[in-house]
């Protein structure tokens, strides 16, 4: 006669309970999350403000926008850079995880630039490079971007 280990059974359902348990009590966890911050950012959404201007921004789902909102709030300098940008240095690099070739790119969207560790806005059009990351797009427009010089920029978590 064959004789089963209870053992085996009562790992099993161990297991089974304590899974159970950390996904009730720390549901980021169980999804599987991932990125720098430990956690999946969905639609998150910032605030940008320099001069008079306040516009919103919504994030990617990536590694680096996860990185970058680990970072916030924010309080950089923006400026003009080339005839199609403003820019801002962040006070780290970001993790470059988020970095794919990626199509579509239009007036509005937030990016990253790898090189040289600093935010793009970009508020015409431009072309995908190497080391350029996506982190979000303006939700309000490009008006404020064309607003000349350099400013105090603070940029804060809304969601």
């Amino acid at each position: 006669m064959i004789q089963h280990h209870p053992l085996p059974v009562i790992a099993s359902r161990r297991g089974f309970i304590t899974g159970l348990a950390a996904g009730i009590t720390c549901p980021q966890l169980a999804a599987g999350s991932e990125g720098v911050t430990g956690r999946k950012e969905r639609g998150m959404k910032i605030r940008i403000a320099f001069s008079s201007h306040s516009f919103t921004a919504s994030l990617e789902d990536n590694p680096s926008a996860w990185d970058f909102a680990s970072l916030l709030p924010l309080a950089l300098s923006i400026s003009d850079y080339s005839t199609n940008e403003k820019i801002a240095y962040l006070p780290r690099k970001l993790s470059e995880e988020g970095d794919r070739p990626f199509g579509n790119e239009a007036p509005g969207d937030l990016c990253y630039y790898a090189p040289w560790g600093n935010l793009a806005f970009f508020h015409a059009g431009y072309r995908y490079s190497a080391g350029l990351i996506r982190l979000g797009r303006l939700e309000d427009g490009i008006a404020p971007l064309l607003t000349r010089g350099t400013f105090p920029l603070h940029i804060d978590r809304l969601s």
